[in-house]
């Protein structure tokens, strides 16, 4: 068992765990992900690592409620614990001196980004930062962003806060106007695309974490394959980073949408509305 050390209630929908697990702590590197799961026939779910403190042992994990499982992990206290949190896995992002650096990150990705930030900066990198809500109501961690990054440029779709507008506009105006020699884009897979084809033209390597569906994280499953460059790979042990100007995006979106009949019909489950209507595999 895995004990909730710390709970934050980071919006009304997204959620922060500080989890007692040191020997995750212990080799916990930016880009990596953990998979929790708890209860019998409970679901496993992948999350990247947002921080850990190697001398406490403990990893911070951030998610948000989008489905009948992190509805159930919401409602989970400090000093409550999980069957598993096992990691990390995945390969960690990649850290070195490029020059500058620009880190885009949408909705509960702020959570991801910020320790590959933190890394980069640490390295010698100029960072400049980008991160993007729907609305006012769903920003967090800015001041930790920010903390890490030379410049920070806040969005939100419809304008209650910061910028209006999508991330990928001031991302364009940087790569018109500076010398960029990386982008670190993650966040909802739609804005992994079209990040990805904003800087294509400019040649400027772009790193995707990708996140599609996972079910054991060790790779022996293969629910998790992409396409990169014409290569099957798997998000889980291949990943999660990969060059995003090589991901077949629209065949990644295409098997992201697979189970939305299964997803849909927990959630019916889980809220008692399930008399006859709902949806079955």
């Amino acid at each position: 068992m895995y004990r909730i050390l710390e709970k934050q209630d980071l919006t009304p929908v997204i959620h922060l765990w500080k989890v007692e697990a040191p020997r995750v702590a212990r080799k916990a590197q930016a880009g990596q992900f953990v998979m929790l799961h708890h209860g019998e026939g409970g679901e496993r779910i992948p999350l990247t690592i947002a921080d850990w403190d190697r001398d406490a042992g403990t990893v911070t994990v951030v998610f948000m409620e989008v489905g009948a499982s992190t509805e159930k992990f919401a409602k989970f206290n400090a000093g409550d614990a999980i069957d598993d949190f096992v990691g990390p896995l995945g390969k960690p992002t990649e850290i070195e001196k490029y020059g500058t650096v620009v880190c885009v990150a949408g909705g509960f990705a702020i959570a991801t980004i910020v320790p590959i930030a933190r890394a980069m900066k640490a390295a010698g990198n100029r960072v400049i930062s980008i991160m993007g809500f729907r609305t006012e109501d769903l920003v967090f961690w800015e001041d930790r962003l920010g903390g890490f990054s030379d410049e920070l440029v806040v969005t939100t779709d419809d304008g209650t806060y910061g910028r209006k507008g999508l991330v990928t506009e001031p991302l364009r105006e940087l790569l018109e106007k500076r010398s960029v020699d990386r982008v670190i884009a993650i966040g909802p897979t739609v804005m992994m695309k079209f990040s990805s084809l904003t800087s294509k033209p400019f040649a400027v390597p772009t790193i995707v974490s990708l996140n599609p569906i996972m079910v054991d994280g060790t790779g022996m499953c293969g629910a998790c394959r992409v396409e990169v460059g014409g290569e099957t790979k798997l998000a889980c042990v291949d990943g999660p980073d990969f060059d995003g100007h090589k991901v077949d995006w629209d065949l990644l979106m295409s098997r992201q949408r697979a189970y939305l009949a299964e997803e849909k019909s927990s959630v019916e489950r889980l809220h008692g509305k399930c008399e006859g209507g709902c949806h079955h595999a």
